[in-house]
């Protein structure tokens, strides 16, 4: 850490590029590519939900969490979370982050936090919130939709 006028603010560690890690700018090529909306399991996903007929809108910046699926008849919000991005079987996976450990495990840390703000600000507006993983999705992506359509039932 580093110290500014007794403020303390943490240096963000860099790439480098010795034996095969990435520098901080082909880094930042790289993880620009990764898709955060239209991922191949949403795709997925909103073909099967279209296809039972469940219809739904996309990416609703107005509600917390940007959700990617919001069926508004039903007040149901749906969010298709990356394994890596928002920490499944973190406990086990934390321990094996081995690049840059200090920022990646901040950065998850912080996301999951913000998961759960996000789903306790849209609870209180009265919507239920199903997150399904990506992995669900592609292992059972009808499964998935039957879950949707229990909560609509049961609304």
């Amino acid at each position: 850490m580093v110290n500014y006028e007794d403020k303390e603010i943490i240096k963000v560690p860099r790439f480098n590029e010795v034996n095969g890690f990435y520098t901080t700018k082909s880094r930042s090529i790289l993880m620009s590519k990764i898709k955060s909306k239209n991922t191949r399991p949403e795709i997925l996903f909103r073909k099967a939900l279209w296809a039972s007929g469940i219809r739904f809108r996309l990416h609703n910046k107005a509600l917390p969490g940007n959700p990617d699926i919001v069926i508004n008849k039903y007040k149901i919000i749906v969010f298709i979370d990356g394994e890596f991005w928002h920490g499944y079987e973190w406990d086990k996976k934390r321990a094996k982050i081995k690049s840059n450990r200090e920022f990646w495990i901040a950065k998850i840390e912080r996301n999951m936090q913000r998961d759960e703000a996000n789903n306790l600000k849209l609870k209180l507006m009265g919507y239920t919130v199903i997150r399904f993983w990506e992995k669900q999705i592609k292992k059972d992506v009808l499964g998935c939709v039957k879950v949707v359509s229990e909560k609509m039932e049961g609304v």
